[in-house]
């Protein structure tokens, strides 16, 4: 096949160049050309802004089209008129976060999304459902939709993933927030990019969340395995929600993955139902995998050149100082 791939080269877009290209296909990358991959020396390379014409695809034919970066929905509507003749499939990367609600546990590719008219597009969900709605009535019949949930791995820049990792590889006492119990979503990108390509070649059409793994993981299950997979010698100190809020310790930003019970409006954010794309093929390698990859892109990619032992700051995650000042405090 020949394949477009519309997007950055930085994350999920070079995963699915690299897979495309293992699998044997031609690609075609169409982005502002901010960043030069090496190991993409035998992919076409088309360097365009998006958002205004798109005059160099006039006359291309492809097999199908990949858009990784699609967010507005205008933008998307002039990529689909475009190509709508020119591929066989139009497969857009959305979200989950195009649900309306998170409150349900479970929910799947029949709940409803977020609206709103596309004059006064809303927060990253909606533009990214508003997305979905263009593309469905341009090329009705040849779209293929698919959400994620977290995207974690090698080259992730948001480090949401990648904190748990690098401070299990730290050791010592380390703050485990909420309960163990708690649900866990996520999708190591090489398994996203391969099962695109898959459903690519298959001519699948439709919607498909896509998050795992298949079953049921807990926070507790994830630092547990993490600390083994990375033989590391951690201890984790739990501290319950109302501790940390206390605190003003955010979700996310500070601790990764931890959503607090007073946040009933996201019970269900990591328990979606994925159960259409599992029957769709949809795998996912062991969890160990993905934990150690990650610690050594990190180290790799982020170490300082002149001392190795030095990385860059992460991009999330709370400061050593802080969760030994919360130790002190609490345990």
């Amino acid at each position: 096949m020949h394949l477009l791939v519309i997007g950055g080269t930085v994350f999920l877009g070079r995963h699915i160049v690299l897979e495309a290209l293992a699998s044997g296909h031609k690609v075609t990358t169409l982005n502002r050309g901010t960043h030069v991959l090496p190991e993409q020396e035998n992919v076409e390379k088309l360097i365009d802004d998006r958002e205004k014409d798109l005059d160099i695809l006039a006359g291309r034919k492809f097999d199908a089209v990949i858009d990784v970066c699609g967010y507005k929905p205008e933008v998307v509507a002039q990529s689909a008129e475009i190509l709508k003749n020119a591929v066989e499939t139009y497969l857009f990367v959305s979200t989950i976060s195009v649900y309306g609600s998170f409150e349900k546990i479970g929910l799947n590719e029949s709940d409803p999304i977020k609206h709103t008219t596309l004059k006064k597009p809303g927060d990253y969900g909606t533009f990214k459902a508003d997305c979905e709605k263009v593309l469905q009535e341009i090329v009705p019949e040849k779209a293929l939709i698919v959400r994620p949930g977290l995207i974690v791995g090698p080259f992730d820049p948001t480090d949401r993933f990648t904190y748990w990792p690098a401070r299990i590889a730290r050791g010592g006492k380390v703050v485990a927030p909420g309960k163990p119990d708690a649900a866990m979503q996520f999708i190591d990108v090489r398994d996203l990019a391969r099962w695109l390509i898959e459903l690519t070649e298959n001519g699948e059409r439709g919607i498909y969340n896509a998050t795992g793994p298949r079953q049921r993981l807990t926070l507790g299950e994830f630092l547990e395995s993490s600390n083994r997979a990375l033989n590391g010698n951690c201890e984790f100190i739990w501290l319950d929600d109302e501790i940390l809020e206390n605190e003003k310790v955010q979700s996310f930003a500070d601790l990764p993955f931890w959503i607090p019970a007073s946040s009933a409006e996201y019970a269900g954010f990591q328990q979606i139902d994925c159960s259409k794309a599992f029957n769709a093929g949809l795998k996912f390698r062991p969890l160990e995998q993905t934990v150690r990859d990650t610690l050594a892109w990190h180290h790799e990619h982020r170490s300082d050149r002149s001392d190795r032992s030095k990385t860059k700051p992460l991009a999330v995650g709370i400061s050593p100082e802080r969760e030994r000042e919360l130790i002190e405090k609490y345990h």
